[in-house]
């Protein structure tokens, strides 16, 4: 009996070693996995803390560009306010344009009118000083036979005068 426990005994210490074995074989693996999976939740902590930063700065440029746009938009209709009102100018002064070339039109008429008739005046001013300066040279023709027919009138008179006393 003694032997057979001893038997039992070292079956027993060899299944127990066994079961060391088998046990420290299972830790270890466990204890691999547990490392790789220390080691991956580094990596993705790590990852997930660069891609919040690349969030973080993602949001932030969309913020940015949000502002940007809204601004670009203000200036747009700005510029769109501004660009109708010069095209009312525009249309404006396109207006008056048109009506002083009219205007231009009318007084480049009025004076090519004026012109003519200045013309006209001027001719006739100097026909009448033509006529005028005949006149004269006949008057003054008039005055010289005048004097003439007084001075051999006089001189009559007083050849008759002094034939009579």
């Amino acid at each position: 009996m003694n032997r057979w426990l001893q038997f039992v005994n070292l079956l027993g210490v060899l299944a127990l070693t066994a079961l060391y074995v088998f046990q420290w074989q299972m830790n270890r693996r466990l204890n691999l996995e547990v490392n790789q999976l220390e080691k991956t939740s580094i990596s993705q902590t790590t990852q997930i803390e660069e891609q919040s930063k690349k969030l973080k700065g993602t949001a932030d440029d969309l913020e940015t560009f949000r502002e940007q746009l809204a601004r670009a938009t203000v200036n747009l209709k700005e510029q769109t306010d501004k660009s109708l009102g010069h095209e009312t100018k525009i249309d404006a002064l396109t207006v008056e344009r048109d009506g002083l070339k009219n205007s231009l039109a009318q007084w480049t008429n009025a004076v090519a009118a004026r012109d003519k008739r200045l013309a006209e005046s001027n001719a006739e001013i100097q026909k009448l000083a033509d006529d005028l300066n005949a006149a004269v040279v006949k008057y003054n023709q008039l005055g010289s036979n005048y004097n003439t027919v007084v001075n051999d009138l006089n001189a009559l008179r007083a050849r008759a005068a002094s034939t009579n006393k």
